[in-house]
């Protein structure tokens, strides 16, 4: 009996902290998001589907953005950390552990912080663009603040270590006695990647794609900070529509619709790269 409560005792802190910290304010935001009325006179579950409805028609550019900006810097993330993991991973050597450290060392940083600081470096007259401004590099009117550009450089900023760390434990993963095979039966370095060290890697990819795109396409925080009116996320509709004009159900029902669309975007994200194929790879 003891062991075969054993491996459930041990799963059950976990699992009673995700149903009171995930799933139980889940079902109260699905409510939410089925109700009407106002903060004043209080909300009412009416079944009021036209939240959906109505939230996709208002606000369905905000998602088509949000996506969009999700995919660039999702491959931005994906262009600068595979190298960097790369290198860490094969030409670092015994300093692997410092190297890491260095990549990690500003996310001990708080984040919205982090986030400021490119707004001071960015800035019309900061360090950078006016220092540029001043030599005559730039035009006076030049600006990047407010623009799809500042904001998926903070995006991919941010959420660069959340790409970083996945594809270097695959790569670190990889026997290098395979990459050494390859190239005895004289494969050029490119052939050598591509054949044997990209499939390899791609489980990495593929958790680091998850971890990257789901949270950047429901951030609020950079397009607040670094963009203007014209690059506004889904997430800041989301945030206003709960802390400032109080309404629960729309924001609920705006919530569990781009929590829907990321699901089947990841659905067909694994069914296009094939996760079976991908973890097939991991294990050879």
């Amino acid at each position: 009996m003891r062991r075969r409560l054993t491996p459930y005792l041990m799963v059950l802190p976990g699992g009673l902290w995700l149903l009171a910290f995930f799933a139980v304010p889940l079902v109260m935001m699905l409510s939410f998001s089925l109700m009407t009325g106002n903060i004043i006179d209080g909300f009412r579950p009416t079944f009021h589907w036209q939240n959906y409805t109505e939230g996709l028609e208002r606000y369905g550019d905000k998602f088509v953005r949000s996506l969009w900006y999700g995919f660039l810097a999702t491959c931005a993330c994906i262009v600068l950390a595979y190298p960097a993991s790369y290198w860490i991973a094969f030409r670092a050597g015994s300093r692997k552990s410092a190297y890491l450290l260095l990549l990690l060392l500003p996310f001990f940083v708080s984040f919205i912080l982090r986030t400021v600081s490119w707004k001071f470096v960015l800035a019309d007259n900061g360090i950078v663009l006016g220092t540029l401004k001043d030599w005559g590099l730039l035009p006076g009117d030049f600006h990047v603040l407010g623009t799809t550009f500042a904001v998926i450089a903070g995006l991919t900023y941010n959420f660069l270590p959340f790409m970083a760390l996945p594809i270097y434990v695959a790569l670190e993963r990889i026997d290098f006695r395979v990459v050494e095979a390859a190239q005895d039966l004289y494969a050029s370095r490119v052939q050598t990647f591509l054949r044997v060290v990209l499939p390899l890697s791609l489980p990495g990819v593929f958790a680091g794609v998850i971890m990257t795109f789901i949270p950047i396409s429901g951030d609020y925080v950079n397009a607040d900070v670094l963009g203007g009116p014209d690059n506004v996320m889904i997430g800041n509709i989301i945030q206003t529509e709960y802390f400032t004009n109080s309404d629960y159900p729309t924001a609920s029902a705006l919530s569990f619709t781009l929590m829907a669309i990321l699901l089947v975007g990841i659905f067909l994200y694994a069914r296009a790269l094939g996760t079976e194929d991908v973890l097939e790879a991991a294990k050879r």
